[in-house]
Order: C-alpha cells, then structure tokens, then sequence
C-alpha cells in the first residue's frame, strides 16, 4: 500500500492561507509558519502529520498527497476544518 508522509498549516480564510503560502515560496521556513500560524495542534511539531495510507485522512487531503508533486507546497486545500497548505515530504 502506498504510504506518505506530509506537513500541513490550517488557517481559517483562503486569503491567510494565499499570504502564507507566499512566504514559503519567497523562502520562509514551512514549519517555523507553521508553528506561528497554524490553528491545528500538529503547529506545534510544524505542521507534521507523520506516516499515513490512503483514508487516513480527509478525501481532500488524500487527493492532493497521493498524486501532488513531492517536496513542493500545495494549497489553499478547503477541507470541513478550513483552509490548508499541504507539503509532500515523502511517498512510497
């Protein structure tokens, strides 16, 4: 079975997440925003979600990890919980 490994940053408005998003790609570090601005306790660990198959998590989740680009910063993703950049960091 497919496994991966992501972090995340959840806010609450897609324009947030466009900002943040911006950020990253101008050079900032994923997890230090992570920990500044992410509403979801994983913040803490800077946005790391761990190992997981596919149906672990959200359908919008899955979607976007299991066919995006690795290493690379997806997102605004609109999930029940608000709005999330999502980084691949492995798939195997």
């Amino acid at each position: 079975m497919t496994q991966a490994s992501a972090r995340h940053i959840l806010v609450d408005d897609e324009a947030k997440c466009e900002a943040l998003k911006k950020e990253i790609e101008d050079g900032r570090d994923f997890a230090a925003v992570a920990k500044e601005h992410s509403n979801c306790p994983s913040g803490r660990q800077g946005g790391e979600l761990g190992t997981f198959g596919p149906g672990q998590m959200v359908p919008e989740f899955d979607k976007v990890v299991f066919s995006g680009e690795v290493n690379k910063v997806h997102g605004p993703v609109k999930t029940q919980f608000g709005y999330h950049l999502l980084e691949i960091t492995s798939r195997s």
